[in-house]
């Protein structure tokens, strides 16, 4: 989020830090469109699936995470789950464990995180967490990834946090020049 990297880098360099930590065989990111969930980054090779992936926010296991805003783990069988979505030309539709997490900008779902195990697995509380957080920052680089480098660097970042103790009407005085 720090460097100037396109969308696509942040997002599959995200992809790479959950496989890192988690040893998962699966991780997909899916951002809204509209409507729609549509699969933007993954680990495995889903190059031809890449925006061609969607979801309506009431079909499967991802669109629960998006609608309830919350995150959902199981360890086994989590292609029986009443919930699930066949796609077919996913070979996750076959894995035994799923953790999701809603993208979460402004208070705002937009899109979900998914980790997936060929094998059942047990989800620890650091993976929750650490999939609940990336949610938080994914969605905090796509708010960020929308401003233009100019206008960013036009802001005056202090002002804008002590106007926030000042009475409306105040403007804030950043003391430039004082050490």
């Amino acid at each position: 989020m720090v460097r100037d990297m396109s969308l696509q880098e942040v997002l599959q360099g995200i992809v790479a830090m959950v496989v890192e930590f988690t040893e998962c065989d699966s991780c997909l990111v899916y951002l809204i469109d509209r409507e729609h969930l549509v699969l933007c980054a993954s680990n495995t090779p889903h190059e031809s699936q890449i925006g061609r992936v969607r979801l309506r926010l009431n079909e499967g296991l991802t669109g629960w995470v998006a609608r309830e805003r919350r995150l959902l783990a199981i360890s086994r069988e989590a292609y029986k789950d009443p919930r699930f979505k066949y796609f077919g030309e996913l070979p996750e539709d076959s894995y035994e464990s799923f953790l999701s997490a809603p993208v979460i900008a402004r208070n705002r779902v937009v899109g979900v995180i998914n980790v997936q195990y060929r094998q059942a697995h047990q989800h620890s509380g650091g993976e929750m967490e650490l999939l609940t957080t990336l949610g938080e920052q994914v969605g905090c680089a796509l708010a960020l990834a929308r401003i233009e480098p100019h206008i960013l660097e036009s802001i005056n970042h202090a002002e804008l946090v002590l106007s926030s103790f000042l009475p409306p009407g105040t403007v804030a005085s950043t003391g430039r020049g004082q050490a």
